[in-house]
């Protein structure tokens, strides 16, 4: 199976984007083809054979990555992609080991039903991952794999199948959770996703909050991601949980407005096109351990 790489940049981590690129030219295996793309800005110097697109304002990391789906498609007038298989990197992850990409291979091989592989990220330094990195609500062990119903943005692979069937990520969120709505219209379509915990990204431990956008960004785009995909009378038992552990949680007065903001704009704003998943994929999610309501 063919295996390509979208890496999106800022252009700000030059040092750390050429270490993630040596990590991805050190897979075993078949070569894997490298798209970068420089969200907004120019794209720092790169090796040779890795191609590259600057686009002239930041698309945000969907439309960015989209950018990077869309180089990969044939050319010879068939529909479908060149490779069989995408990698989406973030641009300062490190692949751990040199088989990643031997390993993904041989999963999709195996399984004709999976469509998404979740990485394991880990903190380079420590080797430890943190819970929000681990994409189901039985956290405590990372090192645990299993079938999952979401997946980690900047650290998987996915079989393009998927995308030519489902579409890519959501423009429109920019920020926040568009994972998690390509993970549901993939399941909605009858494809698996597995959290991997032995293929690994090096990534520093950060916070997302350190984003200015992340409260706003991240309510917003839960309205969108449940008035897109939920049956109608889950939207508001899907929200409300979500409001409800959010104020256990305690964020600070500034947090919490700029949250209750991005809410409301998630009811006021186009969120883009709704096609509600079936019930059978309700109930899919809810024997995968994480309904659609958490």
């Amino acid at each position: 199976m063919k295996v390509g790489a979208v890496v999106i940049t800022m252009g700000n981590r030059p040092a750390e984007l050429r270490d993630l690129l040596d990590s991805v030219a050190k897979q075993d295996g078949g070569p894997v083809e490298v798209v970068v793309v420089g969200n907004g800005s120019p794209v720092p110097h790169v090796p040779d054979g890795v191609r590259t697109i600057e686009l002239p304002e930041n698309l945000g990391i969907p439309g960015g990555r989209n950018v990077g789906i869309e180089a990969f498609r044939r050319t010879d007038g068939r529909p479908g992609y060149d490779v069989d298989i995408l990698l989406f990197l973030d641009d300062d992850g490190l692949l751990a080991r040199n088989d990643t990409a031997e390993l993904c291979r041989r999963a999709f091989a195996a399984d004709p039903a999976l469509g998404i592989i979740s990485f394991r990220i880990a903190d380079p330094g420590t080797g430890e991952t943190q819970r929000r990195h681990v994409p189901r609500l039985r956290a405590s062990d990372p090192l645990r794999s299993s079938r999952v119903t979401t997946f980690l943005g900047g650290a998987n692979a996915v079989r393009t199948e998927v995308l030519a069937e489902v579409g890519g990520l959501p423009d429109e969120f920019f920020y926040a959770h568009e994972e998690t709505d390509l993970a549901w219209r993939a399941l909605d379509a009858g494809w698996m996703i597995d959290y991997r915990s032995d293929m690994v990204l090096y990534h520093p431990t950060t916070a997302p909050s350190r984003h200015a956008v992340y409260h706003r960004m991240v309510a917003r785009n839960r309205v969108w991601l449940a008035r897109r995909n939920l049956p109608a009378v889950l939207v508001p038992v899907y929200l409300g949980v979500w409001m409800l552990l959010t104020l256990l949680r305690r964020p600070s007065r500034a947090a919490l407005k700029a949250w209750f903001g991005g809410f409301r704009e998630g009811w006021t704003s186009t969120c883009g096109p709704r096609r509600p998943m079936k019930w059978r994929t309700v109930w899919r999610l809810t024997r995968l351990g994480r309904p659609p309501i958490i």
